[in-house]
């Protein structure tokens, strides 16, 4: 359903060295839940904020649906694809239920109220996420993990049919993290969302993604299944890092351990 075909992007910098993205190629299947995996700056987050829109590519296309997304009005592509930033920092002290009705807008003409229907949507939402009790907390009041399972709920409010999320279990405890991993799968299976998410996280990228994409210094290096693509010799060639990798019975996916930087 989402196409990245032949993109090429940089930066307008002063910096004549500026990041780009050089002809990059890949395919999100629907339904599928899809990690970008690479070292900082490979291009991960550039990525992200072309598949949302954000930005344009100036060589190539992203398609959606068929379509070049450039095709979509910047309201046709807020209904169809949602974004989970890695921080949100509100302007003013919100409760949850106002963050998450937010991601109603896509949906309302210019200067509507949201309705009845819209504050059904964003309840259904916040049950979904496990965040329904945290509905008249001040946002600013929540935990890092609470703040991330509230800004999901407003991309699910949304009702878009893509999730794209960055760095979705940064700065949050280990059981945090299994928390919005469990969400996301549980989305993807339940609500058949297509989920696509940068993360530094490989045990995250190999429990929860059915494909992985390997990016370095703005390129493709692999794209595939995490038990294909996630190989010592990729790690090596991404991190500089020696890694043992392995299935592990009880966890019921791949493991990845760091063992020494490369020399």
């Amino acid at each position: 359903m989402l196409r990245v075909e032949h993109v090429s992007f940089e930066y307008v910098s002063s910096d004549p060295a500026g990041f780009s993205l050089r002809d990059v190629n890949v395919n999100v299947p629907r339904g599928s839940l899809t990690g970008l995996l690479g070292p900082n700056g490979c291009g991960k987050t550039t990525l992200l904020k072309l598949l949302s829109g954000v930005v344009h590519p100036q060589h190539g296309s992203i398609v959606l649906d068929g379509r070049p997304l450039t095709s979509y009005s910047r309201r046709e592509v807020a209904r169809r694809v949602a974004v989970v930033p890695q921080e949100t920092h509100p302007t003013f002290d919100y409760t949850a239920l106002e963050i998450v009705l937010m991601g109603r807008h896509p949906h309302l003409r210019p200067f509507q109220l949201e309705g009845p229907d819209d504050l059904a949507v964003a309840w259904d939402a916040l049950l979904a996420t496990g965040t329904g009790h945290l509905a008249d907390r001040s946002y600013m009041t929540l935990s890092g993990g609470e703040k991330q399972r509230v800004v999901i709920a407003s991309a699910l409010a949304q009702a878009a049919e893509v999730l794209l999320l960055d760095e979705p279990t940064a700065s949050l405890d280990l059981g945090y993290q299994l928390e919005i991993a469990s969400l996301l799968s549980s989305l993807n299976l339940d609500r058949g969302s297509t989920v696509v998410l940068a993360t530094h996280d490989l045990n995250l990228a190999a429990s929860l993604c059915d494909h992985l994409v390997l990016m370095h210094a703005g390129r493709v290096l692999a794209y595939g299944a995490p038990a294909d693509v996630l190989t010592p010799a990729a790690v090596q060639q991404l991190y500089n890092v020696e890694a043992d990798i392995r299935f592990h019975e009880q966890a019921g996916h791949l493991t990845v351990t760091p063992v020494k930087r490369s020399r």
